[in-house]
């Protein structure tokens, strides 16, 4: 069993007893959990602890049995061994409805507000205060309960307003209004920042630490490891369904995370090799589209990841939009292996060699519904086809080719992709251009929300298309991975192209001094 003062092999070695929040009785301990499932230890001998006002991280890559952890937490799935006290005391979650009688609550990735009812229909959905004749609700009673509730939060929320017409960060507020009307004093966030731009996270950020301050303890699951650093005051580390390590965030850094979560160091994440510059695959000169973008002139030759930096509404999308023919472009040029083209539709693009991966690959890049080998090869359909039917043995062919190369994580061909893990998503969507043999391939935020482990194939399988000759265009918001992957960096700014370094000389502080409206020294 891997306790608070054990590390695993090879790892940093930590303090014997990180210092808890409280002196107190924890509010929360799981300790010795274990389960299975057909085939699967997805748990073995987990132990974890929760104060009240604590904000404790939980993280792992995909599969290392948070969510398995959080459902057993939350009466979702039963456990095989194993004790659960709170606040000292054993207790048995037989599920979720015990859960939320405990004060226990959990806010998924995937909120579960109900988007045409009001933030107060939403809070009290089920328990709603009868009117005076039987069947009916009184609705200013239910109204006023929410204002207060919101008003004790700090929320500046209307009670009556549709949840449709909020912002994500606004909706996940909604969703911990909810858990705390349940009298909830253990909320579980999972992933609650994946859809969110930065001012939001800012927000929400606030008012999560608003809660510590009531004495509320969270557990914050996230694949963002600087969010752990920036809120949490204790972070524990799961892998392969065991308990890697917990310390306090004051007491670790990055590079000691993630070598317990993945089991490597932090310079083996970036597996990028120098190459000398070959010629140019695609330049670009005076792009312009109305006020989004303004004269943007770069080069990227072949072989070459070339990163493009900014912050959230710089125009970065804007560029890779307009480069695939999904937005037209009022000026400008592009050449393509030395010859201008004119690119007005995805369809030509493709035609010419480009391929795109969207920053929302589940909305803009993947049928969700369809299986993994009409997902890879539906650009090929054509030349897959005879007299309109499609030759499945040599669509399997294609799609198990790409299976393979690319180490897609999936039961067989015939999975459909909502099943697989964001990183697995992210990687159809690359097969998908890849049986295209592109010439240029358009990155946009391709490991957003993905753990990791996967971030490190991501990389891997971008350094590998570098080598075969790719050029790749490369957008990401965080400037690690910008930093570590990417040859060339361009730096944009309201939509226009505002400096450019080398590999060598970028650093974090000059990115962000050219995003944020700075000079270069």
């Amino acid at each position: 069993m891997a306790s608070e003062a054990t590390a695993p092999p090879n790892s940093p070695k930590l303090p014997s007893s990180p210092p808890p929040v409280s002196e107190a009785t924890p509010l929360l301990e799981m300790r010795g959990i274990a389960k299975a499932f057909p085939g699967v230890q997805a748990l073995s001998d987990v132990s974890f602890t929760l104060h009240a006002g604590e904000i404790h991280a939980l993280v792992g890559e995909n599969g290392a049995g948070k969510s398995t952890l959080m459902n057993i937490l939350t009466g979702a799935v039963p456990k095989d061994a194993g004790t659960i006290l709170l606040r000292g005391q054993p207790v048995e979650i037989t599920d979720p409805r015990r859960a939320i009688e405990l004060g226990i609550a959990i806010i998924h990735q995937e909120l579960t507000l109900i988007p045409h009812l009001t933030v107060a229909q939403n809070i009290y959905l089920g328990r709603e205060p009868h009117g005076r004749l039987p069947g009916t609700v009184d609705w200013a009673t239910l109204n006023r309960q929410a204002e207060d509730l919101l008003a004790r939060l700090g929320l500046d929320l209307r009670p009556t307003t549709p949840v449709a017409e909020l912002s994500i960060a606004q909706r996940q507020m909604v969703e911990v209004a909810k858990a705390l009307s349940l009298n909830a004093d253990i909320i579980a966030m999972d992933e609650p920042t994946s859809a969110l731009s930065e001012r939001e996270v800012e927000t929400l950020f606030g008012f999560i630490r608003q809660l510590r301050r009531q004495g509320v303890g969270l557990i914050y699951i996230s694949h963002r490891i600087a969010e752990v650093f920036a809120l949490a005051d204790r972070v524990t580390v799961l892998r392969d369904g065991r308990h890697v390590g917990t310390a306090s965030v004051q007491d670790v850094d990055e590079a000691q995370i993630i070598n317990w979560m993945v089991g490597r160091t932090l310079s083996e994440l970036y597996p990028k090799t120098s190459r000398p510059q070959a010629e140019v695959v695609l330049k670009v000169e005076g792009l312009r589209r109305d006020n989004s973008l303004h004269d943007i002139s770069f080069e990227l030759h072949r072989g070459e990841i070339l990163g493009l930096a900014g912050l959230v509404g710089a125009g970065r999308t804007h560029v890779v939009r307009a480069l695939f023919g999904v937005d037209p472009v009022d000026g400008g040029t592009i050449w393509l292996e030395g010859r201008p083209v004119r690119i007005t539709s995805p369809q030509e693009a493709i035609r010419l060699g480009i391929g795109l991966v969207p920053e929302d690959r589940k909305a803009q890049g993947l049928f969700l519904g369809m299986a993994v080998r009409q997902n890879i090869t539906m650009t090929r359909l054509h030349d897959l086809s005879r007299l309109g039917v499609i030759d499945r043995r040599r669509q399997d062919g294609l799609a198990r080719q790409y299976v393979e190369e690319l180490r897609i994580r999936t039961p067989g061909l015939g999975q459909r992709v909502r099943a697989l893990s964001g990183g697995n998503q992210q990687k159809v969507v690359i097969a998908r251009w890849l049986t295209l043999n592109p010439k240029v391939l358009l990155l946009d935020e391709p490991t957003r929300g993905i753990d990791v482990g996967a971030k490190v194939e991501i990389y891997a399988l971008m350094s590998e298309l570098a080598a075969r000759g790719v050029g790749i265009l490369m957008i990401s918001s965080e400037l690690p991975e910008i930093l570590g992957v990417c040859d060339r960096i361009l730096v944009m700014r309201g939509g226009r192209l505002v400096g450019e370094f080398d590999r060598a000389e970028a650093t974090q502080d000059a990115i962000m001094t050219l995003a944020t409206g700075g000079t270069r020294s």
